[in-house]
């Protein structure tokens, strides 16, 4: 799903209401948590383009209509692949969002006959063996070739006969010109007896009538919200952006100059996308003005408005970068993480706004330096401490205050261990039930993810697809496993020979008490999560001779500390003015962090802090404090969470959400650093000169 537009007047409020009320139900069971930030730039009147990236999550990325509508008031429909709206369920909601179905000219395809190749002295010439280019060929369709070479693709300019033709610029993938590509695998061919590379043959498709869709609805005072790499991915890195955002824009201003049409970037973050119960963040960028100057040059046509276009993008490219910028790889993720919280040099507690500022410098300032030596050998002295953590079963918070082994670490453990054995006992007669629908949803939505990969050449893994793919196959089995439960409950009551009134009852008893254990088994099953993760620290301290890891553990977090904060002394006064003066503060070591996850119905639990820094949230938190003494800890934590502080996770896996939060900012950066960042052209420019090295 690419594109997402403003509802008009073809579909009912009723109607919309409710598909999006099932949708929030739908993102309620499958993210433990979904955070704006920034919505307060949502204009909440006139026409709008929210434009997203990364689209990483392809179904599950409709969230960013669901915040829009959120915290705006404003009903986005959507714009989707016709291909997609013949699905159920997808076109189910995709119809009631009065969405408009766009034809993609790649889901027509068809195998073209015979075989292809690029004339050696021309690469925009085709040539071709046993070929019907007159019969199946028109200018303005495109020929595609093979995933051997990246499905490169290139518009017909001029059919010239069955086997020549011309095409109006060189082949291209996602993100380069492939001539060479296309020519080694020619000839790779032709020395195997083949004659050239095989082909298909894709329509031209009029868009006219979607933009004149568009138009209405942004003239109307609508919004669209589009994801301009076109296709999900699960990329660490944004594809190439289409133009359709920046036509839309300056064509609606060119037609109508009394329409001021603002443009919103948009950034999603999620955390591991494809699980279940995983973290989301959906982050509203200042909006962008149309600038007057390239309206004037889209109006001139020609090479003004290619132009245009391109200049439109790249505003709009540079803007998105303000609000998500991936990192390179997982290393390097894992590595800002562990920064922020080994830099603790003594200050007030990180209110969220801090926190989030805080991983905005980190990652802003590693992209500068990372080739600095001082910084290198920083990051593999940080990245060996995460496998020592991961080793040893441990999360950071839980280093700074691991203690010695006592009678009451040992009453803790068999006492957490219980606690684990009732969450456990609580939820198992809800997993037990569920099952069915989880082993299927997992199996079906691998499967797929394997196909997606397979016909994709820009996806890693197809990751994109898991969740999607997860949801809807929960969607379909949920009610007819329950209605099949609610028989077989109606046949034991039969059989038993219950009162007339109990068998009738029993299918409606039956259907009302799935959904309670199904949620039940879903909060209590995360409370004993939490509990399992806090016993590493425990066993360890308890194992004869293992303590002595914990303890070097914690010498080697203050020598990291320590080396990270001169680090950042020495290198952010390069990158921003009155550094000094302008600094973020963060905790000293002393100030325990909140466990950063909500009791059982949804209320801040007690965030318990034990003696060795474990960090628990359950419903009854309480009782650890009471039994074992760490209500002074627990109180801190308490003062702390009362003051505002973001509520990290314990999972080092997850992570804190407010990590991927990678914001550049410009304000407060100095000339000379601000000259170092990469505009869309500059990106491209970038990956041509990679490929050609």
């Amino acid at each position: 799903m690419s594109t997402v537009v403003q509802s008009g007047q073809t579909s009912s409020t009723l109607g919309y209401d409710l598909a999006l009320l099932l949708f929030r139900g739908i993102t309620k069971v499958f993210f433990r948590e979904v955070r704006p930030r920034g919505s307060f730039n949502i204009p909440r009147d006139g026409p709008v383009i929210f434009v997203g990236a990364p689209h990483s999550n392809q179904f599950l990325d409709l969230l960013l209509a669901l915040m829009v509508y959120r915290e705006s008031g404003r009903r986005p429909a959507f714009l989707v692949a016709a291909k997609s709206m013949k699905r159920r369920i997808v076109g189910f909601l995709a119809k009631n969002l009065s969405s408009i179905p766009v034809a993609r000219a790649v889901d027509n395809a068809k195998a073209g006959t015979g075989k292809v190749y690029l004339s050696p002295d021309d690469p925009c010439l085709v040539l071709g063996e046993g070929t019907k280019f007159l019969e199946e060929l028109r200018p303005k369709m495109q020929i595609m070739l093979s995933k051997a070479v990246g499905s490169s693709a290139a518009e017909v300019a001029e059919v010239i006969s069955d086997t020549l033709l011309r095409i109006k610029s060189e082949f291209h993938n996602e993100t380069e010109k492939s001539t060479k590509l296309v020519r080694e695998k020619a000839e790779e061919a032709k020395s195997q007896g083949i004659d050239g590379l095989t082909f298909k043959t894709i329509p031209y498709v009029d868009q006219n009538e979607m933009y004149q869709h568009v138009y209405q609805r942004l003239q109307e005072g609508g919004c669209v919200a589009i994801y301009p790499e076109g296709g999900s991915h699960d990329r660490t890195d944004f594809l190439p952006f289409k133009a359709g955002f920046a036509m839309m824009a300056l064509g609606m201003v060119a037609g109508h100059p009394d329409v001021k049409v603002k443009i919103v970037p948009v950034g999603l973050s999620y955390f591991h996308a494809h699980r279940f119960r995983s973290r989301a963040v959906i982050e509203f960028g200042p909006p962008l003005d149309v600038p007057s100057e390239l309206v004037e040059k889209f109006k001139n046509g020609g090479s003004d408005k290619r132009e245009a276009v391109s200049k439109l993008l790249n505003q709009v490219y540079d803007a998105l970068k303000a609000v998500t910028v991936r990192a390179p790889d997982y290393d390097t993720l894992m590595l800002i993480q562990a920064a922020r919280r080994l830099y603790q040099p003594p200050g007030q507690h990180l209110s969220l706004g801090q926190v989030v500022e805080l991983n905005k410098h980190f990652l802003l300032a590693y992209s500068y330096f990372k080739d600095e030596p001082r910084i290198q050998a920083l990051r593999k002295k940080v990245l060996k401490y995460n496998r020592l953590l991961r080793d040893l079963g441990l999360r950071d918070h839980q280093v700074p205050r691991a203690q010695k082994a006592s009678w009451k670490t040992f009453g803790l453990l068999l006492y957490r261990i219980g606690l684990l054995l009732v969450w456990t006992v609580f939820s198992l007669p809800g997993v037990v039930l569920h099952a069915p629908i989880f082993v299927t949803a997992s199996v079906v939505s691998k499967i797929k993810a394997k196909e997606a990969l397979a016909a994709s050449v820009v996806k890693v893994a197809g990751r994109d697809v898991l969740a999607t793919w997860k949801v809807l196959i929960s969607l379909v089995m949920t009610p007819a496993i329950y209605v099949f439960y609610a028989i077989v409950a109606t046949i034991v009551a039969v059989k038993a020979d219950l009162p007339s009134n109990w068998i009738l009852w029993t299918p409606f008893l039956v259907l009302s008490a799935l959904p309670c254990i199904g949620y039940a088994a879903l909060k209590f099953g995360e409370a004993g999560m939490d509990v399992l993760k806090s016993l590493g620290p425990l066993i360890i301290a308890l194992v004869p001779g293992k303590h002595r890891y914990l303890e070097h553990l914690k010498r080697v977090r203050q020598e990291l500390a320590k080396e990270l904060g001169e680090a950042i002394d020495e290198f952010g006064p390069q990158i921003w003015e009155d550094f000094d003066k302008n600094r973020i503060l963060v905790p000293s070591a002393s100030v325990p962090a909140s466990s950063g996850k909500h009791g059982l119905w949804g209320k801040s639990g007690t965030g318990a802090v034990d003696a060795q820094g474990n960090l628990l949230s359950h419903p009854m938190a309480w009782l650890d404090e009471r039994l074992f003494g760490w209500s002074r800890s627990a109180e801190t934590s308490r003062e702390v969470s009362r003051a505002g502080s973001p509520r990290g996770s314990d999972d080092e896996d997850a992570g804190d959400y407010d990590n991927l939060l990678k914001v550049t900012q410009t304000e407060g950066i100095s000339s000379e650093v601000q000259g170092r960042r990469g505009s869309y052209a500059d990106l491209q420019k970038l990956r041509a000169v990679g490929k050609a090295n």
